[in-house]
């Protein structure tokens, strides 16, 4: 026979556990945005491998232009998009040490050492300071979400932050420490990310829209075409001032704005032919930080060790060749087995390097 005391205690337990709000299920990803960050890193990709053959075509040229218009802004859109609940919250501050400064740290360490090693110069620096090739974007990332608690809190952040971006564009002075010039020329790309509800990409994503931008390209690739002899393509990079590029300082306001809208209406369309269910490479949209940093390392050693002097890779087969190679490349530094190799670098859990808080300690809700 149960003591009643005991089936009191096992009544009020039940009842209480009744009572208490279940855990919620783990948030599902969106296969949207993994699917828009794995064509965009193939895009990123694609363009790295175009980069030697510019010269010898125009044609490359110009599809260059119009990658480097909008792959980039389209990831910083959505890496703002993730970043609107960021806070100075222990748990998000930690997220943000393990998975963009550490990983920044990381990989400056290894592509200094990469091309000292390859290159044969060991005069070149290890400089946190000075971002060398991808690994900008990591520092530019950290950065940005560092405030984003400010852009919530201020009126008018896309045109502050397109203002601050201006300034950039006219301020030779800046420098490369911390590589700047692409933090604050990038910076409004972010911010209008941190804006944005997800009804505005059901909005880009409609039939109508789709089929704009069809033409909308079409236009682009034409004008790019034309524009590859009467313009500076180091525009598009967003890493210097308009002095540095010899153009006079009133260019780098108009060049800012102009370029922000283009970039937003390619963005656009891109998003708009992203497909909204899941799809054979939507898992490799998490592990697209991994193919971004680790392709690098290949696109550097391309041009190190002169793996584009063979001379059927600057004939239009080459160039399809080099474009279908890179997509296959970087997909496959995307796969989860590749992520789970170097977790260490890109997700370490470093519980060794934190301060247990009292959730942990107790087993209790954070």
């Amino acid at each position: 026979m149960t003591d009643p005391a005991v089936r009191t205690a096992s009544a009020r337990g039940t009842a209480e556990a009744e009572a208490r709000p279940a855990a919620p299920p783990a948030k599902k990803r969106d296969a949207f945005f993994d699917n828009a960050k794995y064509l965009a890193i193939v895009l990123v990709a694609m363009g790295h491998a175009w980069e030697p053959l510019r010269d010898g075509s125009r044609a490359v040229s110009a599809l260059y232009i119009v990658v480097y218009t909008f792959h980039m802004p389209a990831f910083i859109i959505i890496s703002g998009y993730f970043s609107r609940s960021f806070d100075f919250r222990p748990d998000r501050v930690r997220r943000l040490i393990t998975g963009i400064a550490v990983p920044y740290i990381v990989f400056e360490v290894a592509y200094s050492l990469f091309n000292r090693w390859a290159a044969d110069d060991p005069s070149m620096e290890i400089s946190l300071l000075d971002p060398w090739y991808l690994t900008w974007f990591l520092l530019a990332l950290f950065v940005w979400r560092m405030t984003a608690p400010i852009w919530r809190l201020v009126r008018w952040p896309v045109p502050l932050s397109l203002a601050i971006a201006m300034l950039a564009t006219i301020s030779p002075d800046i420098g490369d420490d911390l590589d700047l010039q692409r933090v604050l020329q990038f910076l409004p790309f972010f911010v209008l990310g941190l804006r944005l509800k997800p009804e505005h990409f059901q909005l880009v994503r409609r039939r109508e829209v789709r089929i704009l931008a069809v033409p909308v390209f079409a236009a682009t690739v034409v004008f790019a075409y034309w524009a590859v002899t009467r313009m500076n393509m180091a525009w598009f990079f967003h890493r210097d001032s308009a002095q540095e590029l010899g153009a006079p300082w009133w260019a780098g306001t108009v060049m800012t704005l102009a370029l922000f809208c283009c970039s937003l209406v390619l963005t656009a369309c891109f998003y708009a032919w992203v497909p909204g269910r899941p799809m054979w490479f939507t898992a490799l949209g998490a592990g697209t930080l991994c193919g971004y940093l680790l392709h690098g390392l290949l696109v550097k050693a391309a041009g190190i060790w002169d793996w584009y002097d063979v001379g059927w890779l600057h004939q239009p087969q080459g160039a399809v060749f080099l474009t279908v190679f890179a997509a296959v490349v970087v997909t496959a530094l995307c796969t989860p087995p590749v992520q789970r190799l170097f977790r260490f670098a890109l997700e370490p859990e470093m519980a060794w390097a934190f301060k247990k808080e009292p959730a942990e300690r107790t087993g209790g809700k954070s």
